[in-house]
């Protein structure tokens, strides 16, 4: 359709049913006017994201009828203007409006006798055309800021659209930069790119291209820059990418064919020198950094020092702990090995303390003791509700962290609502403080680099931290690896937990586990087993056979909600979407009276089960958790005309409006990253050879420890088989090298040797006659004692 074709609507808002002032989505309706539709009703419904909206007041909107399955005929507005009054009639309503209060009707007589029909514009123009009213300045500010703002505000979600920027990506550009949005566009359109999500390097440089900037301006190698630390680092979990590697790629992206290669590179590395200087990247050591994730690093590190530093120790004796100990083994009927026992003491007798472990080596056994012995030596309260209650339990997720309370019998939440963070990119702006004298964090493998800072930097001085988890599952979504980086610095007290203590007689699901971790790759991983099983597969009769195992699972008792299948990726016959799809048909199939919406390709049904994929604290609901759908409710049906999904998440119900559909997936199927902190009693577990990329040794070992009484392995051997051998490399961070530096430990590259190292040895006459050779070589370290028969 051409642009004078282009469907519109011209009317008066008569009641706004919802709106989001996060993402300026509206849903409305109007009174036509004016339409060059085919729609022969008096009101239409009109959806999109708006920026200033009044009732009463008209507006011209364009768009496209779309007609949706449940709610019917609806216009979906992509531009929208206020439809300024032209008559004189019109105009004096207009100044006499609630929006102008002090005006009146004589007033707007005034106003438009004076300047005509196009007083609006002549005041748009010239702030100072009202002051023949005599209204002071106060009030004459008041009523062309009013007229400036809404008439801004749609002239710049206007060029937006133009600039083929959609509703929601519009609005959230127009919240980063207000009335300036256009004047910053025109000025470095790849700024977007560093700061409002969303906007990728392609999409700016399309609008840079059409604003005539020139490929080898500086503004878009700034831009190219950026995008490639933020893509990378997201995708490869390092915190920083080598300075070549950097160059090469950004090279490879901007290179037109004609372009001198050495020009551009000398190019590309001064625009990197610039955003270096202006603080958005940093170089150390031929490492390129985001800022962020540098000054992460560092504040985690003095974050820790300061922790250490300020614990003064503990007041009670060693017999005192052996006695306590004692007690709390009685209350919970447990006997403590001597590592075990070991793990306790060194908890509560530093300021920071590292417990890692694989399945079964009894990590909630040793969380348990340490709480109640802590108590006990400390005279402390067990009881939340007290004042004086001062331990605080968490973990990255919400089933994690329910877990961890009813383990500990103690209120256990999210590190999100710990901290009181909201889950969006204000957190990284945040600086909460943690009031509590023991801190104890389960699940440490899945915490990344910002998480940790901010957790880190709300401890405050004398308090004792305890952080557990399993260094051998899966590192964390986001960038870094701190868990194992800070096992591996050495500058901490740590315990490996290696002796199985959880495991039934008939279970092999444990042991098959620690034989992944050591790599051990043999028939037996094949046979089945009482609790584990294999079916070979390829990648075609994974989604027929999960129906079969699904199918046979029901029939035998089992729970769809304690049955999880597992896959590495999203895409592909045997990936995340299509068994989701094949699964619902298995277990929740549609009927010709079940009700059911639709989002994109998914289909949503009363009982299905999703994942939610944020966090959000206020409904007290986090990224990870399963839930199931309880009710449906059709716009039609509710007074907010809106779609809504009623989600039942462990007895707590969120009621989720279509616009936030995005943030639920159905979870028959989810990935195994997403399953971390969760076990289920039965685990299916496709592997195939198309997801090769994926397979490694952390993904299946985390995979094969989510299972509790079941597990079933379906697909190629061979997949199975190389995720075994295929160690995981470790990712590129420098936390380690900034807790030696903080912490002033003296550390010893064998790769790279030292000066001493590179000395030559051998033996000269020259060294010998000009006395080089010290008489004590090879005997610093000895004394005359050493060399007497009877010591």
């Amino acid at each position: 359709m051409a642009e004078s074709e282009k469907q519109y609507f011209i009317g008066t808002v008569k009641a706004i049913f919802f709106e989001n002032p996060e993402n300026l989505f509206k849903i409305f309706t109007i009174k036509i006017k004016k339409t060059n539709t085919d729609w022969d009703g008096k009101d239409i419904v009109i959806t999109g994201s708006f920026g200033e909206i009044s009732e009463e007041e008209e507006y011209k909107f364009e768009g496209k009828m779309i007609d949706h399955p449940k709610y019917g005929k609806q216009f979906q507005a992509d531009t929208y203007q206020h439809s300024r009054p032209s008559g004189r009639k019109e105009l004096i309503n207009f100044f006499s409006g609630e929006e102008f209060p002090g005006i009146g009707k004589k007033k707007a007589e005034k106003i438009v006798d004076e300047l005509g029909t196009d007083a609006i514009d002549k005041i748009l123009q010239d702030p100072n055309a009202l002051d023949f009213l005599k209204l002071g300045k106060e009030k004459t500010d008041l009523i062309v800021e009013q007229i400036s703002k809404n008439h801004q505000t749609e002239q710049v979600l206007y060029q937006l659209s133009n600039f083929g920027f959609g509703n929601v990506l519009g609005a959230r550009i127009y919240q980063k930069y207000g009335v300036r949005t256009l004047e910053v566009i025109n000025e470095d359109p790849y700024s977007l790119v560093t700061h409002v999500k969303g906007v990728g390097f392609k999409r700016a440089d399309e609008l840079a291209r059409r604003l005539g900037i020139p490929e080898d301006d500086p503004r878009r190698i700034k831009g190219a820059l950026v995008q490639f630390i933020s893509v990378l680092v997201q995708s490869s979990g390092d915190t920083y990418i080598v300075r070549e590697e950097l160059l090469k790629r950004t090279i490879a992206l901007l290179q037109n064919g004609n372009e001198n290669i050495n020009e551009l590179k000398q190019k590309i590395e001064g625009c990197l020198r610039e955003l270096v200087n202006d603080g958005v990247l940093l170089v150390e050591d031929e490492r390129v950094y985001d800022k962020s994730f540098f000054d992460a690093e560092w504040a985690i590190s003095q974050s820790l020092k300061m922790i250490t530093d300020t614990y003064k120790g503990v007041s009670w004796k060693n017999s005192a702990f052996k006695k306590e100990l004692k007690h709390v083994e009685k209350q919970f009927k447990v006997s403590y090995d001597p590592s075990q026992e070991e793990a306790i003491k060194q908890s509560l007798t530093h300021s920071l303390f590292l417990l890692t472990g694989g399945p079964g080596t009894g990590k909630t056994t040793i969380i348990n003791g340490i709480v109640a012995a802590y108590a006990k030596l400390n005279d402390a309260t067990l009881d939340p509700a007290s004042e004086d209650y001062a331990i605080a339990l968490a973990a990255p997720t919400g089933r994690a962290a329910k877990h961890m309370g009813e383990s500990t019998g103690l209120p256990a939440m999210t590190i999100h609502r710990l901290l009181g963070l909201t889950g969006t990119e204000d957190d990284e702006l945040a600086e909460p403080t943690l009031d509590c004298k023991l801190l104890i964090i389960d699940e440490m493998s899945m915490v990344d680099t910002k998480l940790f800072r901010t957790l880190i930097t709300a401890v405050q001085p004398g308090t004792q931290v305890v952080l557990v988890g399993d260094k051998d599952q899966l590192p964390s979504v986001g960038p870094g690896q701190i868990f194992s980086d800070l096992i591996n610095s050495g500058a901490f007290p740590t315990t490996i937990l290696t002796d199985i203590h959880r495991q039934d007689e008939n279970s092999t699901i444990i042991q098959l586990a620690h034989d992944v971790n050591e790599g051990i790759v043999n028939d037996d991983f094949f046979q089945n087993r009482s609790d584990r099983s294999y079916i070979r597969s390829n990648s075609r009769n994974v989604p027929e056979i999960l129906s079969q195992i699904i199918t046979k699972s029901d029939e035998r008792g089992f729970d769809i909600a304690d049955v999880q299948v597992l896959a590495p990726m999203y895409r592909g016959i045997a990936g995340i979407d299509n068994l989701n799809a094949t699964i619902q048909n298995v277990v929740n199939p549609m009927t010709p009276k079940r009700k059911e919406v639709v989002m994109g390709n998914v289909h949503y049904r009363i009982k299905d089960k999703v994942v939610y994929l944020v966090n959000t604290p206020e409904d007290n609901v986090f990224n990870g958790e399963i839930g199931k759908i309880i009710g449906i409710l059709l716009a039609k049906e509710n007074v907010d005309h809106v779609d809504k999904l009623v989600i039942d998440f462990d007895g707590n119900e969120v009621t989720l409006d279509r616009k936030d559909w995005l943030n639920i997936a159905l979870a028959y199927c989810t990935s195994i990253h997403k399953a971390q902190g969760s076990e289920f009693e039965m685990v299916i577990l496709p592997l195939v050879n198309e997801e090769s990329r994926m397979l490694r040794r952390n993904l299946l070992y985390t995979a094969i420890t989510r299972s509790k009484k079941l597990l079933i392995m379906v697909g190629d051997r061979s997949a199975f088989e190389r995720s075994i051998t295929d160690q995981s490399s470790e990712r590129n961070t420098t936390l380690k090298e900034r807790i030696f530096a903080t912490f002033e430990i003296k550390v010893t590259n064998k790769e790279e040797p030292t000066p001493e190292e590179k000395k030559d040895y051998t033996l000269t006459l020259d060294m010998i006659m000009n006395n080089a050779i010290d008489p004590m070589i090879g005997m610093r370290d000895s004394t005359p004692f050493d060399f007497m028969e009877n010591k």
